[in-house]
């Protein structure tokens, strides 16, 4: 297992509170489809499918 810097790991902006979050480590495989920071920003969010 390759070992990652805090700072170098990617992030996003959150699409409900504008929040910059950072990569998680159970999100390795879905990363591209990773939109709220947390599941609370995603139960608020209007865009709902």
């Amino acid at each position: 297992m390759k070992i990652i810097k805090k700072e170098n790991l990617p992030s996003k902006i959150c699409e409900v509170c504008k929040r910059a979050f950072s990569f998680r480590k159970k999100w390795t495989r879905n990363w591209e489809a990773v939109k709220y920071c947390s599941s609370g920003c995603r139960k608020n969010s209007t865009s709902k499918p």
